[in-house]
């Protein structure tokens, strides 16, 4: 514990440029701040100041000390200042964003159990599909799909959701059911748009590689809450993340196709600045959606079946 008290009389002297305004800056006198230099000097056996009559300067040595002491000092500042934050009660503004589907169907039900269990928080929420800098926004939380990718971003998996493709009653009865990916090229299918053109749909082969099957109808959307609509009023096959057609698929208004061809399963992350991720307020949220996504088997609707050898006549 001394040697840390000279390190906080060591970068002092060095900020302030000699011991008597280093004393100023600690309360203490210019000779307990020179003995303590002094006695870390010894304890480290090198000269860590070139000491003259009318100047301090750092040594080699001292240069490369004073730089690891700095980021150690800074450490414990940021240690105890993150203690003394998760001590206080949960409270202030509180910004969250989440993708627009996720939030209607999962997040957003759940919402008045968190503002009655911290009465103290003002929660702002955001629903959007754009990934944004949350930092540059001011935003505590940001929960995504998909993989976090990389960032200086701090990112706590939540779940994961499999795409689900499914049509209406009404469509399978006029159009037939779809036997493997391949049939797809017979069906209207209700894509998502993005660039200009629906994403294909992607299905996941037994070596875990995928496969990419482009689709076409007369019908696509940017927003999966319009294809959800033309689904249910039978204008074609969708593919959906589960969260979002499991309540229609319990009521028989979508049916499951291809069940035995899985499409992709995409993670579900909460994403934050590493500065947030000791607030109470963020600390207390985050604890909140990942026991709201444990608190079921998984995010959505039924799980689809895996058989080994349709996986093999896929991958093949």
């Amino acid at each position: 514990m001394g040697t840390l008290a000279g390190i906080e009389f060591f970068t002092a002297t060095v900020e302030a440029g000699s011991f008597a305004s280093a004393a100023r800056k600690l309360g203490v006198t210019a000779s307990a701040v020179s003995r303590r230099v002094a006695q870390l000097e010894r304890e480290l056996g090198v000269p860590l100041l070139s000491r003259t009559t009318r100047s301090l300067s750092l040594t080699e040595d001292g240069r490369a000390f004073h730089e690891r002491c700095v980021r150690i000092l800074g450490e414990l500042r940021e240690a105890h200042d993150a203690m003394a934050r998760a001590s206080r009660k949960p409270s202030g503004l509180l910004r969250v964003e989440v993708p627009v589907a996720l939030g209607h169907a999962v997040i957003t039900p759940k919402v008045p159990r968190f503002l009655e269990r911290y009465p103290e928080i003002r929660l702002e929420l955001t629903m959007r599909d754009q990934f944004v800098d949350p930092v540059a926004e001011g935003i505590d939380v940001l929960v995504r799909i998909g993989p976090p990718g990389e960032s200086s971003l701090i990112a706590r998996r939540l779940g994961a959701s499999q795409i689900v493709p499914c049509g209406a009653p009404t469509y399978l009865a006029r159009r037939g059911t779809p036997k493997s990916p391949s049939d797809l090229a017979e069906h209207d299918c209700i894509g998502y748009l993005r660039d200009g053109r629906p994403d294909p749909w992607r299905f996941e082969a037994a070596d875990g590689t995928t496969m990419a099957v482009d689709i076409k109808g007369p019908y696509h959307a940017n927003d999966a809450a319009a294809g959800y609509l033309a689904a249910l009023e039978g204008r074609g096959l969708i593919a959906l993340l589960d969260f979002v057609v499991k309540d229609a698929i319990a009521r028989g208004d979508l049916v499951p196709v291809l069940e035995d061809f899985p499409m992709l399963t995409r993670p579900i992350h909460a994403l934050y600045p590493k500065n947030r991720h000791l607030l109470p307020k963020v600390r207390v949220f985050l604890d909140f959606i990942v026991e709201l996504f444990q608190s079921a088997e998984h995010v959505g609707g039924p799980r689809i079946s895996r058989s080994s050898e349709r996986r093999e006549a896929l991958r093949r």
